[in-house]
């Protein structure tokens, strides 16, 4: 999967199309991530230790992570990822980078 934590995503299919939100949580093996702001799910909650405020919680829900795509941060737009194997000069190691398939920028 291409998308990380913390990336700003776009959500390019669905009912939340359009929004935009950084990535909360990712379930690899079941290839969906928690986005925040889009898919907001109502939640009945019992009271308990934890949680003693009975009611409804709002909270986001997992969506597919092949209906979002990465945006950009110099061009600012959603774009298809792509990897650049690059020699850190300091330790002589490679390191795979992503690269941003619009304007060729590595993030």
């Amino acid at each position: 999967m291409n998308i990380h934590k913390n990336d700003n995503v776009m959500v390019i299919a669905g009912n939340a199309r359009g929004k935009t939100g950084k990535v909360l949580k990712i379930f690899r093996d079941e290839k969906r991530v928690i986005v925040e702001g889009v898919n907001i799910i109502k939640r009945h909650t019992r009271a308990s230790q934890k949680n003693p405020q009975a009611g409804i919680i709002q909270k986001e829900a997992a969506i597919s992570a092949c209906n979002v795509m990465v945006i950009c941060p110099k061009c600012n737009k959603p774009a298809r990822v792509g990897y650049k194997n690059v020699l850190d000069s300091t330790s002589g190691k490679k390191h795979t980078m992503r690269v941003c398939r619009n304007c060729k920028e590595m993030f």
